[in-house]
């Protein structure tokens, strides 16, 4: 039940994201000229390089569903043999692998205020802080249930069903935000 629950809640952000991607191409096919001027103002290859992070985060995640499944939910032996590491060991580094793609975040944005390009400057400005701030706020969610589920693995003996079936879900979500981010990527930054 658990993982229907949360495909169904996932279909419900997939409508709300469809609703921010509407909005950005209405006003991109209404203002192409706020589109050619703004769109020199990003970073693109320090864009690419925060979505390769996020999206190798992914990688690692999957891995930590691996081991999930398999009951494993921490490492066996050595820190340095990867091959021994559990669930938690993959989400730890799912985990910093996002916390550095929002920190990738904050500091594009920090340099696009810093040039004067703020929410209110523009309808550009606007729906670029909308999709991608209300995105961040998605990895954010995302990164604080990795937390939980990390710290379930330290509160239990017995690593049971539900516990997995909390990893995997978590998965299901991490995986959504990182498709939703890619989809926002080749729109905003390739498309432009």
């Amino acid at each position: 039940m658990v993982s229907v629950g949360t495909i169904v809640w996932l279909s419900s952000e997939l409508m709300f994201f469809a609703g921010l991607f509407a909005i950005f191409f209405t006003v991109r096919s209404m203002r192409p000229d706020l589109w050619e001027h703004n769109i020199e103002m990003l970073n693109v290859p320090f864009a690419a390089a925060n979505t390769l992070i996020l999206v190798v985060s992914s990688v690692w995640c999957q891995l930590g569903v691996l081991k999930a499944e398999h009951g494993q939910k921490s490492r066996t032996g050595s820190l340095l043999n990867v091959a021994g590491w559990g669930m938690r060991e993959w989400y730890v580094l799912t985990y910093i692998f996002g916390a550095i793609f929002v920190s990738g975040q904050v500091l594009e944005y920090a340099t696009l205020v810093s040039e004067g390009v703020t929410i209110s400057t523009d309808s550009w400005s606007s729906i670029f802080y909308l999709t991608t701030g209300l995105h961040g706020i998605h990895v954010t969610g995302g990164l604080i249930a990795f937390l939980l589920i990390i710290g379930r693995t330290y509160t239990t003996r017995d690593y049971s069903h539900a516990q997995q079936t909390g990893a995997v879900v978590t998965s299901y979500y991490w995986h959504f935000v990182d498709v939703v981010w890619i989809a926002l990527f080749a729109a905003i930054y390739l498309l432009g």
